[in-house]
């Protein structure tokens, strides 16, 4: 299994390098295979004491060290961990040698002081656990997209009105990325006015041979829009305020990878919300010269201004990511954001202390998650004959 080693090979790298770089696009070298799509920063300062206590079911993705981080800032202490495969377990005891290997998946949930379980098993098994968890009493926080469809979704929102656990997902190109957070703060001061549309853009780099074979099977990871796709929808709602909106147009293709007919590598949307507009693009054919992963753009229109992030790298040769640029009615400035503090750990772990929703309103996460599952699946097939 070579595709599956390099991936296992490429997780156990970030793993290395999460307890001495700011943001994962430092991690990487050109030329370097990346081991995930996302953007995960890491503690800058000091965790919080710990609050709660967490474990980890499934980590087929290097995501889950992102999450896993997040919730330690926050106040969460790590007790156990299980995965099927020891390929995985190995690095993420290495890493994680203060937490159990547990023996099974029941085990955890048969933990009464464990009060939040994380995932990033394979997508299309993340809502069937998240089912479980929930139905275990405690909460559960996925890596995106933590729902497939659209019968998980309105199975998840059953359970979950039943039973009043958090189902939270990873969003992490706003929750990980600090100049999207301050660009929250920017838009909540009205220093852009009334915001009334974002244009998001996700590319990536495919780098095939690091890629297990879940990957390009569509039935897995729910299909480009459903996956990659899912951060721009948060951000849509988030920015422009919207609690309700529709799918104007959607489309997808597979346009360069003819040796995996069950991949999509292109896909984009229009939407229309009772708050603002926005588009989406999201692709796999980010080229090598590029010293990050992608080039991952927001932009988000005001009445008195815009404002535009770079969220990996500046092509303008500033280092490292997080950059903002900000234009408004008197100048257009640059922002660093490399400093900001990154909230969204210890608003989850207050919210499962406290039952509140302060990190992201369930309806919210729900919400962005239906979006994209209703694009992905009223999208057009692209066929470009040449």
């Amino acid at each position: 299994m070579p595709l599956r080693r390099q991936f296992l090979k490429d997780s156990a790298k970030m793993a290395a390098g999460l307890a001495v770089s700011p943001t994962l696009p430092t991690l990487v070298q050109p030329g370097e295979n990346q081991p995930g799509e996302a953007s995960f920063s890491i503690l800058s300062s000091a965790p919080l004491a710990n609050r709660i206590r967490f474990a980890v079911i499934g980590m087929n993705h290097g995501h889950i060290y992102g999450q896993v981080e997040a919730v330690i800032r926050g106040g969460g202490e790590l007790v156990s961990f299980y995965a099927q495969e020891p390929d995985l377990t190995a690095p993420f005891a290495k890493r994680y040698p203060n937490a159990k290997q547990a023996r099974s998946e029941k085990e955890i949930l048969d933990d009464t002081s464990i009060q939040l379980v994380l995932s990033s098993i394979i997508p299309d098994e993340r809502e069937p656990l998240g089912i479980r968890v929930m139905k275990a009493g405690k909460d559960y926080m996925s890596d995106k997209p933590g729902i497939t469809t659209l019968d998980q979704l309105a199975e998840v929102r059953r359970v979950q009105k039943a039973t009043k656990r958090i189902y939270s997902i990873m969003y992490s190109e706003r929750f990980e990325n600090r100049a999207t957070v301050k660009a929250g703060e920017l838009v909540k001061a009205g220093a852009i006015g009334n915001v009334i549309q974002t244009i998001g853009l996700g590319p990536h780099r495919i780098t095939l041979s690091s890629r297990p074979d879940w990957f390009f099977d569509k039935k897995r990871f729910g299909g480009i829009i459903c996956d990659i796709g899912s951060h721009q929808f948060d951000q849509f709602l988030y920015f422009t305020g919207s609690t309700q909106a529709d799918i104007v147009a959607s489309q997808v293709g597979n346009l360069h990878f003819p040796q995996h007919p069950k991949f999509e590598d292109f896909g984009d949307v229009m939407m229309r919300g009772n708050g603002g507009m926005g588009y989406i693009r999201v692709d796999w054919f980010t080229p090598d010269g590029l010293k990050s992963w992608g080039d991952g753009r927001l932009t988000i229109l005001g009445t008195d201004g815009y404002i535009e992030i770079r969220k990996n790298i500046d092509p303008g040769g500033r280092e490292g990511g997080n950059h903002l640029f900000i234009t408004d009615k008197k100048e257009t400035r640059y922002i660093d954001c490399s400093k900001e503090n990154l909230p969204y750990g210890q608003l989850l772990v207050d919210d499962v202390l406290n039952r509140t929703e302060t990190a992201m309103s369930q309806e919210h996460c729900f919400l962005a998650t239906e979006l994209a599952l209703k694009a992905q699946k009223q999208a057009e097939t692209i066929n470009l004959k040449k």
